[in-house]
């Protein structure tokens, strides 16, 4: 059985008749973020599909999310339920990639380590969704 470096963790959601709140992330995951950035998805289409050469990334997904994880050579498959809030800590080399299963926009919440750079992007482009 393989040991995977990346964590998986629920977050805990507040719903009520307006919608949801959560925290993403807490004040032990702000202090060494470079860069954060919000990524909507319209139903059916995928998002990802590479690996950081560097940096620790922290993906916060609000379901329903097909999430493909490839580590150490091994593809993993997490569906977020609908209506629940997931944290990803995604370590540099993990491949990963989202899906948005439909029907509303999938809205997903990224932090990494590392600045963006358009000019050398740091990351590796690999098609696992």
């Amino acid at each position: 059985m393989p040991t995977f470096k990346t964590v998986i963790e629920p977050i805990r959601t507040h719903h009520d008749h307006r919608g949801s709140l959560f925290e993403p992330v807490d004040e032990s995951h702000l202090g060494d973020k470079r860069n954060v950035h919000v990524v909507l998805t319209e139903p059916g289409c995928v998002r990802g599909n590479h690996r950081h050469l560097a940096g620790t990334e922290i993906t916060v997904i609000t379901g329903p999310a097909q999430v493909r994880l490839k580590e150490d050579g091994v593809l993993r498959d997490v569906e977020v339920p609908a209506g629940e809030t997931w944290r990803f800590t995604i370590p540099a080399g993990v491949t990963h990639a989202y899906r948005n299963p439909g029907p509303g926009m999938m809205v997903l919440i990224g932090f990494n380590t590392e600045a963006h750079d358009p000019a050398q992007p740091g990351a590796v482009r690999e098609d696992i969704l």
